[in-house]
């Protein structure tokens, strides 16, 4: 058992450099997934207006369909859990409808 008050040995400075280095790699990810997002969220209020302009539904399901399946694919392809994908994806598409159904009402 080590006390808390001790000098971390050599081992466990470098273990907390790398923990901290990773971090900030993490930190910056999510920074560029922040801006990524609101990227798509600025197209995808586009379509909306489009949408509300043309009278089309706020939902596509068969687009949405084939975006999951391709979305599934990528994380596969990615090796990220296709169930995890896809649950991104049903989050995003319901504030993507959301903002259609705000866009056709404001129309």
């Amino acid at each position: 058992m080590t006390d808390s008050t001790s000098v971390p040995n050599t081992d466990d400075a470098e273990a907390l450099e790398t923990l901290h280095r990773l971090r900030g790699s993490i930190d910056n990810i999510d920074a560029a997934l922040m801006y990524i997002l609101a990227e798509r969220f600025r197209a995808t209020k586009q379509v909306g207006r489009l949408k509300a302009e043309h009278g089309m539904p706020a939902s596509d399901p068969a687009r949405e369909e084939q975006q999951l399946a391709r979305l599934r694919t990528l994380a596969i392809d990615a090796d990220l859990d296709p169930e995890f994908a896809q649950k991104w994806f049903t989050f995003v598409v319901a504030e993507v409808i959301r903002h259609h159904v705000e866009a056709a009402e404001d129309r």
